[in-house]
This record gives C-alpha cells, structure tokens and sequence, in this order.
C-alpha cells in the first residue's frame, strides 16, 4: 500500500501558526487605519483660522453645546482616505483568501483522517470475514 506523506498533528501545528500569523496581520491593519485616521486629523486643512470647522446641520442633542462644530478636513485627510479606499478590497480579499486557505488545509486534513480510519475500518472487516478453515484445506495451507 502506498503511503501518504501528510501529517494530521504538523498540520494542526502549522494551521495554528498561520492563524497566529494571521491575527497579528489583522491587529496590523486596525494599527494601520488608527494611524492613518490620525495622520488625517494631524494634517489640518487649507483653510485658514476659524474656517477650519464648520456648524454641525440639524438639531443638535440634549447637553451638547448649541454651537456643536464638526471639524474641517484637509488635503491630507482627503488623500489618507482615497488611499484607504482603492485598497479597500485588495485587504479585504487578501482576508478572505487566508481564511479560505487556511479552512480549506483543516478540511483536506480532516478528511484524509477520516478516510484513512475508513479505510482501517474496511480492513479489520475484511480480515474478520476470512475463513482460515478454509484456508487449512487449500493447496499449499497447512492443512
């Protein structure tokens, strides 16, 4: 019988660390948008003086001051963000693709385990079902 050269526990061993691996990309990312939307604020606006902020529209909330102000965003900001959004779904399928990866590696490994007990199993079943009296009497047993 040919053997297979896969190894469930080294890769339960190896799925582990890849997933590790892949926490410590996401903490990346959140770090990477935290820093980025602070770099925006960090970066002012074009506009000189009071004009950076403008009235917050609508009705404002009970105990919040009457003359609420939402601040301005400058060029900076507006870059930051645009940069943000073209790779947008460049991040978010790179995610994809590792979890895919990584789900798909703990699938094909389950169900080469699953496969091997199986075909354990059909062995013990078969070894069960020869007849060894009948074997005894066939030429060349021991018979």
């Amino acid at each position: 019988m040919t053997a297979w050269d896969i190894k469930p526990q080294g890769m339960q061993g190896q799925l582990k660390v890849t997933g590790t691996h892949a926490g410590d990309l996401e903490k990346a990312l959140t770090a990477l948008v935290t820093t980025m939307s602070e770099a925006a604020t960090a970066g002012g606006t074009a506009v000189p003086g009071t004009d950076a902020s403008t009235p917050v529209q609508g009705p404002v909330p009970v105990g919040a001051a009457p003359l609420a102000q939402k601040a301005t965003l400058g060029p900076v900001a507006s870059a930051l963000s645009q940069y943000l959004e073209q790779r947008e779904s460049f991040l978010k399928s790179t995610a994809e693709r590792i979890q895919a990866a990584v789900l798909g590696a703990a699938k094909a490994t389950n169900e080469y385990v699953a496969g091997d007990l199986d075909a354990a199993k059909h062995a013990q079943d078969a070894a069960r079902a020869v007849r060894l009296d009948l074997l005894q009497d066939a030429p060349g047993g021991r018979g």
